[in-house]
């Protein structure tokens, strides 16, 4: 019998010690977007979240550097997360958004129409900075199919170590410090930037030859649609009021169409810079292509005003439970904007 006892243990060693070493070597060898190229870390965050949002916005960086999710919560009382990241394509847009609706059934999902112009994956960097911070699902295990391009392998988003084995090269003291726990990068995934760069000269825009968005990026449009009538949130479409990438007036005609067949809202705030108070000499950090915190917190207020007047969302300010974790959230974004005040020497 302790023949048998020892002999298993045995057994049990050979394979728990290779699986722990292949699980630990994968921890530290997956990039930890700590530093420089964040964006990774950004879909992740949402999990740590209580689910109570009023308002979901999903998309690119559109969304997660040009809408301030605290100050719809201090000026409107609306619970909002930004489930964003990086060049965000609309497929993987409406497998976010299915898992997102896993856990929480928001009022209002805001859509970003940018992501329209793509119906293919044009990076595994920028798969991967949507995809990897996803949990197991089926809508991770979908969105996988449907974004990995021809030099890609389902088995090496199973199992990342098989695709970043080599990046032992590159290791250095953020992969020691983030090995188990990542750093926290944005604020209700709003990613903050305090620093001006006024918008300058554009590049010039081309023509196309073909101005129609393709068949796969309508469908998808219509999935996203079709799950938010299903669930019962309100699909409010907009444009973001970035200078560049061009915003052609032809994409533009397409989606007032779509939202006046389907009964959307569309709100084009390139058009409406001018009303909602946008200065692209002061409310940019980047020369025009996404809004710094001043202009972020002008189009959450164009945003919150209506949706709470027109989607009818009530100010939850008056919530014990919730207004103690804004006191927390508003808290660490203030200590977060004073950082970034002194780092970038802004008064």
């Amino acid at each position: 019998m302790e023949k048998k006892r020892r002999n298993y243990l045995k057994i049990a060693c050979y394979l728990v010690v290779p699986i722990a070493m292949f699980f630990f070597l994968q921890c530290l060898l997956v990039p930890k977007y700590a530093e420089g190229v964040v964006e990774g870390n950004m879909i992740a965050e949402y999990y740590q979240e209580k689910k109570d949002f009023d308002v979901i916005f999903v998309g690119d960086c559109e969304v997660y550097e040009n809408f301030s999710p605290a100050y719809l919560w201090e000026n409107y009382g609306i619970n909002s997360y930004i489930r964003g990241s990086a060049e965000q394509y609309i497929f993987q847009t409406y497998y976010v958004l299915e898992d997102t609706l896993r856990y929480e059934t928001p009022k209002v999902a805001i859509f970003n129409a940018q992501a329209l112009q793509y119906d293919e994956a044009r990076s595994e960097a920028y798969n991967r900075m949507t995809i990897d911070g996803m949990k197991w699902s089926p809508s991770k295990i979908k969105c996988i199919q449907a974004s990995m391009t021809q030099e890609e392998h389902w088995i090496e988003y199973v199992f990342p170590l098989l695709r970043f084995h080599s990046r032992w090269q590159e290791l250095d003291g953020i992969d020691l410090q983030y090995l188990f726990d990542r750093k926290k990068v944005t604020h209700n995934g709003y990613y903050l930037r305090v620093d001006v760069k006024p918008a300058g000269q554009l590049p010039a825009v081309k023509p196309l030859g073909d101005y129609s968005f393709s068949e796969r990026a309508w469908s998808y449009l219509d999935k996203i649609r079709e799950l938010c009538e299903e669930k019962g949130v309100e699909l409010l479409l907009i444009k973001a009021p970035s200078l560049y990438p061009h915003w052609y007036s032809e994409w533009d005609d397409q989606v007032k169409e779509y939202a006046a067949k389907y009964g959307l809202r569309y709100e084009n705030m390139i058009d409406q810079a001018e009303d909602i108070g946008i200065d692209y000499s002061t409310d940019t950090y980047d020369g025009g292509l996404h809004m710094n915190l001043s202009g972020a917190e002008k189009c959450a207020a164009f945003l919150g005003e209506i949706l709470q007047k027109d989607y009818g969302l009530a100010d939850r300010r008056s919530e014990a439970e919730l207004s103690k974790i804004w006191e927390q959230k508003l808290k660490e974004f203030q200590e977060d904007v004073n950082r970034q005040k002194v780092y970038y020497g802004i008064e």
